[in-house]
Parts: structure tokens; C-alpha cells; sequence
């Protein structure tokens, strides 16, 4: 979900850019270098930078803060925090002395830089940003009757790629499972199917009837052995004046719609979809809702079971703290500094900064059910209060009786006084609720794009001069199976020389052990794998999902 001035969410990433824009107003500038550097051919500026010694404290950096990895009850009312102390260590490790279109950041948390020559998966069809798998309650992906399944965010391509968010649909796509990535076509040989529900069918679950778009954003879609699918979505409803202006507050629901899948060597037929059933709207106490935030972000439910708690059905989601936009407030507890840290900040000096507006959190739900259609609510697992304001398509990725935490933020979505790469940030614990820690030296970055922090972002359609090419290259990862990792392209190259993306990009893989992830550089081509790769690891085999 993403990452800019209107990425992932069109006019909810418009605002919180715009209101970024005002509150950073007190950051420093990063230097600009003013000797013109010729780029020649685009490949000759792709340079990682150098790894960077692990130390206690950079200097000049607080050390970040400490963390048990303890577990609690996933009833308890503890959420762990990403703290400003964690979140600064993105800032120490990059390196200062990176010039123009270099990147400063370690290379083992760096994703190669892709290459502009890129395919269409959709054969110029549709665009296509947020992916997920056919998966079942551990996480396993599933290939069905022989087909491997995904779905996705798509617009038609007569939009501009900034105008998809409000205008997305959840379609599906298709492959013959079981070809190895290097014998596949170059687009990952992936068929598109359509769109899965009917037009209008989503948008029957809102009071307001006078929404003038609806949509669908990211979710989770399970499979059973008779091949339901049980489909987790956000639904989403815009109310805006023929100006574009917003009338009210946008409406975000976490819903469910239940279909099958049909499949045989021929392709993949999905029926149902015709229903859907509301289960969760931000309840404005653990969760903030429109009252306290028109802009609130509310989206990406993720689905699992805990081996640890048997017969329960866990729910992660994006959400935002429940505080009111223009009244919040963070705590000493979320800056999180040491005792006696010497490079910190005062509360004072956060909440007077702007960073109250950034107050993202992951959010967990409980099923009252075995069908999955009654939640309730309990505390957030982590927040980020005064870090970013968006923890989007949280995922629980379990490994070697660790639980790893998974989410992905933009570099726009920062607060003041914090920075680091659009990339999948990462936390571990000793179970659902933990005192996370976060991944590769308590910053949290589990895989960044290839950034430049010593200079200024740009946007996406407008990236900065002296940023590297590769900053906006990837956006919306998933952590697979063996630590694969998924994402969509969005914008490859320089100010004057970039193009735009709308397609998954080449798949990489993470080493995840302890409290590290890092880039397997023996993986694929350098550590590119291939495009639009998401290969299932479970086969379903069943008369009953048989296409006829």
C-alpha cells in the first residue's frame, strides 16, 4: 500500500503530504551539490553504498531503545512501541558522505536496483500495485488444481497511475504452477482474469448511498480444502463535490466476501463475490476514526492462526492511534530514549515539532467465530506515535518459534526529525504480543529501496534532482514463504530521466534469523529474482475447485 504525493491511496496520501508539508517546514534542508553530474547511461549510477559497521551508538545518534522481545497475552493491554530512539538509527546508518544519485544506505538492507527495461505482467491492460496470495491460516501458498492465484489492486490503464487509488478494484491472475522462475516468460507468465466482484456489489455495505466513488484496497484472501475463498478487504467510499473536493470524511470498512475457485490446466474461474459483510469500522478508542481524523487510515486486514493459542483466528490491520489530529500527543514512553542519552529530544521539542500529525499503528482483531464473520477488537500490537504516520499491510510471519512483524512505510510518511527509505520494515518477538524488536540494528528497515537521506525526496512523478534512481523503484512488499519478498514498481530513474511503474517487479529474498533480515545477493540475477515471481509453496488439489 504506498508510498509521494498521491501514491497508494490517492486522496488520503494527498493530505497527509500536505499537511507534512507544513509541519516539516523546521526540518533541515539536505545540501544540494551544485557541480552538474552527467548520468550517461542510467546503470552507471545504480551504487549501493557501503555497509556500515554495527555499533552501540552512531555518533551523534541516541542508541536505540531496548527491547525484550517478551510475549504477552494478545488480550493484554500492552502495545509495543517503535520509537523515535529506534527509528533514528534509520538516519545513523546511512552514509553522509554519499553524493548525488548514490545510495547511503547498507547494501545488506538494500533492494537491488531495478532496471527501467521492465514487462507488463498485465500485457498493458490494467495497472497493478498491491498483490497478495492464495493463502491458507499459516501463511502457505496455495496453487489450485495446478494454477497459482494472486490478486491485486488494478485500474484501467486509460487513468494516470496517480489517479488509480480511487478508482482501484481487486482483480485476479493466474499461471500454471511449478515452472521454475527461468523457464517462465519474462512477465512471469501470468494470465489476467478480471475483476472479482460485480460492479456496485461492494459498495451496498455504506449508509450513505451518495458516495461519488467506491472503491477497493488491499486485504488477505484464504483458501479451503473445497476451494472457498474467504476474501479480506478494505471497502472504501469517497464523498467529494464536483471540484474533488471532500464533503466528508472518507469511509474505510474492513469487509469480507466469500467466493470459489474453479481451476484446471485450461485456467481459473472465480463465482460468488456477490456478498458483503462489514466486520470491522475504527471504533475511535483503540483505533482513530474520522471524527478524530478525516485523513485516518484505516485498511489491510491480515489473517492468521497462532500455534500458541490453537482454535483462535488473528487479525492484523493499518490503523492510527486513537487520539484526535489536532489534540495528540506523544510520551517520553514513544520517544523512548535511554536513561541519561545525551542525543535525544524532550517531549516538549516532538509535540511543539509537527510529528504529533504522524501517529501510525498495527492494529489486531480477534474472530468471535469459526466462519469469520464476527470480530472484536483488542489492543494494538505496535505503535508508532510521533515516527510515521502509516504502517501499512501489516503481516505475521513466523520462523524458528519467532514472530516477526512486517510492514511497509514511505519516506514521506516520516515525522520530523526522522527519515529513512520507502521500503518493509520489520519487528520480532516471542509471540503476537511482544515488546517488538525492531529488525537490523533496532532501526526496523528490513528492505529498503535504494535511497540518498542526505537529499530530498521528491515525489514519484517529480523525483529529486540528487536523489538515487532507484528511491521509488518498489513499494507494497509481502514477505513469502523462505523470506521472498514481493512488491510493485512505481517510478525507476532520475528527474530527468524516469519512468513509471504499475507492474510487480523482480522478486528478491531476505536471510531472517534473530534480529536481522538481510538481502540473499546469491538469490536470482545479483539478488533479483524474477519478475512478478510469487511462487506457491501447498497444492490444492479438488474436484470440487475444478473448472468446468
Amino acid at each position: 500500500m504506498e508510498r509521494t504525493c498521491i501514491t497508494v491511496r490517492a486522496i488520503v496520501r494527498f493530505h497527509i503530504e500536505q499537511r507534512q508539508t507544513i509541519v516539516n517546514k523546521q526540518r533541515t534542508k539536505r545540501g544540494i551539490l551544485t557541480a552538474a553530474l552527467s548520468i550517461g547511461a542510467l546503470g552507471a549510477t545504480l551504487i549501493s553504498g557501503p555497509a556500515v559497521a554495527a555499533t552501540d551508538a552512531a555518533p551523534g545518534f541516541p542508541q536505540p531503545t531496548e527491547h525484550t522481545q517478551k510475549a504477552y497475552s494478545p488480550t493484554d493491554n500492552f502495545t509495543s512501541r517503535w520509537t523515535r530512539a529506534d527509528a533514528k538509527q534509520l538516519k545513523a546508518m546511512s552514509d553522509p558522505d554519499a553524493g548525488s544519485r548514490e545510495n547511503s544506505m547498507p547494501t545488506e538492507y538494500t533492494m537491488p536496483t531495478v532496471s527501467q527495461d521492465f514487462p507488463d505482467m498485465s500485457n498493458e491492460k490494467v495497472w497493478v500495485w498491491d498483490t497478495w496470495p492464495l493463502i491458507d491460516e499459516n501463511a502457505n501458498q496455495y496453487s489450485v488444481n495446478g494454477q497459482e492465484i494472486i490478486f491485486s489492486l488494478v485500474a484501467d490503464r486509460k487513468l494516470g497511475f496517480d489517479e488509480r487509488h480511487q478508482y482501484a478494484r481487486i482483480g485476479y491472475f493466474y499461471r500454471p504452477a511449478g515452472i521454475p522462475a527461468d523457464e517462465r516468460p519474462e512477465d512471469g507468465g501470468w494470465t489476467y482474469g478480471g475483476q472479482v466482484f460485480d460492479e456496485g456489489v461492494t459498495g451496498k455495505i455504506f449508509e450513505d448511498q451518495s458516495f461519488t466513488h467506491q472503491t477497493q484496497w488491499s486485504g488477505s484472501a484464504r483458501v479451503s480444502k473445497n476451494g472457498e475463498i474467504k476474501l479480506f478487504f478494505t471497502d472504501v467510499a469517497f464523498y467529494r463535490d464536483k471540484d474533488g473536493q471532500d464533503v466528508k470524511p472518507y469511509d474505510s470498512r474492513i469487509a469480507l466476501s466469500v467466493g470459489h475457485v474453479h481451476s484446471n490446466k485450461k485456467g481459473v474461474k472465480l463465482t460468488g463475490f456477490n456478498k458483503v459483510k462489514e466486520l470491522l469500522q475504527a471504533d475511535g478508542k483503540n483505533y482513530q476514526n474520522a471524527a478524530q481524523n478525516s485523513y485516518y487510515n484505516f485498511r489491510d486486514p491480515f489473517t492468521f492462526v497462532d500455534p500458541a493459542h490453537p482454535g483462535e483466528t488473528y487479525m492484523v490491520f493499518e490503523g492510527n492511534s486513537a487520539m484526535d489530529r489536532d489534540e495528540a500527543k506523544c510520551t517520553a514512553e514513544d520517544l523512548g530514549y535511554r536513561e541519561g542519552e545525551t542525543n535525544g529530544e524532550t517531549v516538549e521539542q516532538v509535540n511543539n515539532s509537527g510529528a504529533t500529525y504522524q501517529i501510525g499503528n498495527v492494529g489486531l482483531a480477534r474472530a468471535k467465530n469459526k466462519a469469520l464473520t464476527e470480530w472484536e477488537f483488542l489492543p494494538p500490537i505496535l505503535s508508532a506515535n510521533c515516527v510515521t504516520d502509516q504502517t501499512e499491510r501489516p503481516q505475521i510471519y513466523m520462523q524458528d518459534g519467532k514472530y516477526y512483524l512486517f510492514t511497509i512505510s514511505h519516506r514521506s510518511t516520516f515525522a520530523t526529525g526522522i527519515d529513512g527509505p520507502e521500503g518493509v520494515y520489520g519487528f520480532v518477538g516471542n509471540g503476537i504480543r511482544s515488546d517488538y524488536q525492531p529488525l537490523n540494528r533496532g532501526s526496523g528497515l528490513a528492505l529498503g529501496s535504494p535511497t540518498n537521506l542526505n537529499f530530498a525526496a521528491g515525489t514519484p512523478f517529480a523525483p529529486d534532482y540528487n536523489q538515487h534512481p532507484g528511491q521509488f523503484q518498489a513499494y507494497s512488499h509481502y514477505v513469502m514463504p523462505g523470506g521472498l519478498v514481493q512488491s510493485f514498481i512505481d517510478t525507476i530513474g532520475t528527474k530527468d530521466n524516469f519512468v513509471r511503474g504499475g507492474t510487480l517487479g523482480p522478486t528478491v529474498k531476505l536471510n531472517i534469523k534473530g534480529d536481522s533480515a538481510t538481502v540473499d545477493y546469491n538469490y536470482g540475477d545479483n539478488g533479483l529474482g524474477g519478475w512478478a515471481d510469487i511462487p506457491a509453496n501447498r497444492e490444492l488439489k479438488n474436484s470440487k475447485a475444478v473448472a468446468k
